[in-house]
């Protein structure tokens, strides 16, 4: 796609990949229902309680122009300053807004003024709902490509949320490095985004179709590795991922042998360099995830077992938000605990769906709820 002449947020200018995903989210797009192929549909899961409840809260409008891949619901919110990516209609941010509490803030940012007003028209709405006296969310208008042009300020949010908006993106570089720098020391990019399985090509890239449903623009999972190191983030880990299909005929026959996945990473602004392994025991302080805390597709840690970890999430667990949460066991400590050895880390999206159908397969699968609707919440 061509570059475009639009001028952006404080000379920002947007190209005619911008203009195309305003036009497309913001008026071809009036449900989830118009979305031609299930890259931006976020698949059926078991959803936590709590989470659940949230989005029970969340008004059927704003849930309805709602378009993410993923569920993008950190652990340990409690008073923190999140920065939603691509917020669109404001589902995540309403969501968040009430994990976070009255002394937390969410602010969501989007470039589509269409899906703008409806976050903003419901804004009372929730408040009212939530209880609040004032307003812990606030919407604004922007590109990923320019947070500090919008006035976001410098090492300012403890989490960073993006839900299927990154690929939309024509400059993910530019998008990661502004990320890394309105993160706070210790903040944590989660988000989840397509991958696909090798570098696309140029008429792949340049169909406006595919491009709008989160196919045109997606990263070959091994450039995020790469592109999240040059940002300065600690190696991306992989917490999880399903696969997308595409039903539509004739756009499959544009996309050839290239595979697509839905996959869930956390990226931390944290020190780079530590290989010593840590033993760490979870203490059970955080928020619905009290016996067991899934961090990445590798590491579960249960109250009160003894977990070996590397290097990188020892890191990530005594210089993030995370670190009152463990507790770190000095060789030779205590014996009466359990001693866990976790499984073999993955990193490649691919691998881990394939590894999740087995799994599958092999066990009873119970009723699982859509990210999409809490209407089969209990």
């Amino acid at each position: 796609m061509a570059e475009g002449k639009s001028a952006g947020a404080k000379g920002f200018v947007d190209s005619a990949v911008h203009v195309h995903v305003k036009d497309y989210y913001g008026k071809v797009l009036k449900n989830s229902s118009d979305l031609k192929t299930n890259a931006c549909v976020a698949p059926s899961q078991q959803i936590p309680a709590f989470i659940c409840q949230a989005l029970k809260k969340v008004h059927p409008e704003v849930t309805a122009r709602y378009y993410g891949c993923g569920l993008v619901v950190p652990e340990c919110l409690e008073g923190c300053r999140i920065l939603d990516l691509g917020s669109g209609s404001g589902r995540d941010c309403y969501v968040l807004s009430q994990l976070v509490g009255e002394k937390g803030h969410v602010t969501g940012i989007d470039m589509t003024e269409d899906q703008l007003e409806v976050a903003r028209t419901y804004l009372d709405y929730h408040m009212k709902e939530f209880g609040y006296k004032k307003p812990n969310v606030s919407f604004v208008w922007g590109y990923l490509e320019a947070l500090g042009e919008v006035g976001l300020e410098k090492s300012s949010f403890d989490i960073i949320i993006s839900n299927c908006v990154v690929n939309l993106s024509p400059d993910k570089k530019r998008v990661l490095a502004e990320v890394y720098s309105v993160l706070k020391d210790g903040g944590e990019l989660y988000f989840s985004d397509v991958y696909s399985s090798g570098r696309l090509t140029e008429e792949i890239k340049k169909h406006k179709v595919l491009w709008g449903e989160c196919l045109g623009g997606a990263l070959w999972w091994e450039d995020l590795l790469r592109l999240a190191e040059e940002a300065g983030f600690s190696p991306p880990r992989l917490v999880t991922a399903s696969g997308i299909t595409v039903d539509n005929k004739e756009l499959q026959e544009i996309l050839g042998d290239f595979k697509f996945v839905s996959a869930t990473y956390r990226l931390f602004k944290v020190p780079k360099g530590n290989t010593k392994t840590s033993q760490v025991v979870y203490n059970g302080n955080i928020t619905g995830v009290e016996d067991s805390f899934q961090f990445d597709c590798q590491y579960t840690f249960k109250v009160d077992e003894v977990v070996e970890v590397d290097g990188e999430v020892a890191t990530i667990l005594s210089h993030s938000r995370l670190s009152e949460d463990f507790t770190f066991q000095p060789p030779g400590g205590p014996c009466e605990l359990r001693r866990v050895k976790p499984k073999a880390g993955i990193v490649d999206p691919f691998e881990l769906v394939l590894q999740l159908e087995k799994q599958s397969l092999g066990s009873a699968t119970g009723g699982c709820c859509s990210t999409r609707s809490a209407a089969c919440c209990k």
